[in-house]
């Protein structure tokens, strides 16, 4: 069960971070509807994974998307037998 879920987190981590490059990539275009995807993602990330349960903070520090995205991977190597 655990590396399943470590599996779900890494993908859903790494769909995240496509939409942020693809943000990025866009900066000059309308882009609140990328935006609202990375807001949701992070969101519905903490919340299924549990996430603030291993990094308190890191729901302050989710509106900086790059920060989010660096916390979380290393919530993935410091705790992989919680999930």
């Amino acid at each position: 069960m655990g590396k399943l879920n470590i599996h779900r987190l890494q993908e859903t981590l790494n769909y995240l971070e496509s939409k942020q490059r693809e943000l990025k990539r866009n900066a000059q275009y309308d882009t609140r509807s990328t935006e609202s995807m990375i807001k949701y993602l992070k969101k519905d990330m903490i919340e299924q994974f549990k996430l603030t349960e291993h990094l308190f903070y890191i729901k302050q520090e989710s509106k900086d998307t790059e920060v989010f995205i660096k916390n979380v991977k290393d919530i993935i190597e410091w705790y992989p037998d919680f999930f």
